[in-house]
């Protein structure tokens, strides 16, 4: 755990800020810039991926190979899938599962574990859950954690967020759809949606069964047409409350 050296990616700058002050040694590599430095007194490697799966898959097998990280953290927003949950309640993944991968059909869209081959009689189900052991850790540290109420300037009132623990997923386009939001929710009970943690867990699990990887995520919206959330005011907030859950949890992991 403490004594493995942490990866921690997010794709946008404001996500970071609140994670990294970028005061260590900086290294450039295929056009992504590493540095490193201290999560919540734990040695790290930090990282813009930028967004989307490809980006954070190179992030990821960068941190891992070039600099030997032997355990990840991801942080940032998300989409919220699950009605139950609102605006600003932070989101800890389970699982990470991309729901964008898989074979188009005449009966809809199925979903396969990536680089599967059903065909061939291989495992398909989608889906890289976390270990118990790993969850009852994050669990345990995340216990009574209490976080800030939400400014009015993010339009949803002053709304106190929870933390939460629940299946994550990620996909390389932007939810913006009542429609496919709901399908979401009901096919995979999932919570939040994103476009990088499926494939961080998938370049992990790549390398072994022993990288552990945790996504924790801010609910930005609900993941449909109709949002009454100012986006840019809100991502500061929410990247700080992520970073808050984050620091809480990197020592576990």
């Amino acid at each position: 755990m403490a004594n493995r050296l942490l990866g921690v990616i997010s794709a946008l700058p404001e996500e970071l800020a609140h994670l990294s002050d970028r005061s260590g040694d900086i290294r450039e590599i295929g056009g992504l810039a590493f540095w490193r430095g201290e999560i919540a007194g734990r040695e790290a490697v930090f990282v813009e991926s930028g967004a989307g799966k490809v980006n954070a898959g190179v992030a990821t097998s960068l941190l891992l190979d070039r600099f030997d990280c032997r355990a990840l953290l991801l942080c940032g927003v998300a989409g919220g899938l699950d009605p139950a949950l609102g605006v600003g309640d932070v989101v800890i993944g389970t699982s990470n599962t991309q729901h964008d991968f898989g074979i188009h059909r005449d009966g809809g869209f199925h979903t396969i574990q990536p680089g599967s081959r059903p065909s061939l009689g291989q495992e398909w189900a989608p889906g890289y859950p976390l270990a118990d052991p790993l969850v009852a850790r994050l669990r345990a540290a995340a216990a009574g954690m209490a976080l800030e109420a939400l400014p009015e300037s993010v339009g949803v009132g002053r709304r106190v967020p929870a933390v939460h623990f629940g299946a994550i997923l990620t996909g390389d386009a932007f939810v913006n759809a009542d429609a496919l939001r709901e399908r979401l929710h009901r096919t995979f009970g999932a919570q939040a949606v994103e476009m990088e943690g499926g494939a961080v867990a998938q370049v992990a699990r790549r390398w072994g069964d022993d990288i552990a990887f945790v996504n924790v995520r801010c609910l930005s919206d609900l993941a449909g047409s109709d949002s009454h959330v100012d986006f840019r005011a809100f991502l500061p907030v929410a990247a700080r409350s992520a970073s808050q859950v984050a620091h809480r949890l990197a020592p576990v992991i």
